[in-house]
């Protein structure tokens, strides 16, 4: 469809915003894939429920499992403006954008070599998932990291298990911190 002859008040709306405004609305659809935004200062969207759009992995800076799990249909909220999708004609939208990342104040007051509690999430064929609290969850990769092996292969994990970990890598941009577990007798807090 071509949006900006067949909707030009939209157009001209979408046209108008910046990365980074700040816009107010009511979530008017919540799909599998993303919630749709009724925006307070918007025209209304010829086809879609609502002109502004919320992918899944805007909604929160913590795993979800589905959108219900962070807003509901009928709920007002701020967010902040991404882009302008000349596609669609909906403006994208990030609702984690207005909160602090947790990852960031995770590197922040944790340096590289601390020792950690956490609690096993699950084992997979690469290593060990462990939940350090706060919505961060950790990597103790079964091949060898930093020259030794962090994980051996004949320890098992059990989901639930709380351990020892010692952190050995933060990397914000990429959104992964990596673990492994402490040397000698005694670490395994069960």
């Amino acid at each position: 469809m071509d949006w900006q002859s067949e909707s030009p008040e939209l157009w001209a709306f979408l046209e108008s915003l910046h990365p980074g405004d700040i816009l107010s609305g009511t979530v008017a659809a919540i799909e599998r894939f993303g919630v749709f935004v009724a925006l307070d200062d918007g025209p209304t969207h010829p086809t879609l429920p609502g002109v502004g759009f919320i992918a899944i992995p805007e909604l929160s800076w913590r795993h979800i499992d589905a959108p219900t799990d962070v807003v509901q249909v009928g709920q007002r909220l701020s967010c902040e403006f991404l882009q302008f999708d000349t596609y669609n004609a909906e403006a994208r939208l990030s609702l984690k954008a207005l909160e602090p990342d947790p990852l960031q104040a995770f590197a922040d007051r944790t340096p590289v070599g601390q020792e950690l509690r956490g609690t096993v999430e699950k084992t997979v064929p690469i290593g060990v998932f462990v939940n350090l609290g706060d919505g961060i969850v950790g990597l103790i990769p079964s091949k060898e990291v930093h020259g030794r092996s962090a994980v051996s292969p004949a320890e098992d994990f059990e989901a639930g298990q709380e351990i020892a970990v010692i952190v050995t890598e933060i990397e914000v941009p990429g959104r992964r911190v990596f673990l492994s577990r402490p040397q000698g007798p005694g670490v395994q807090v069960s």
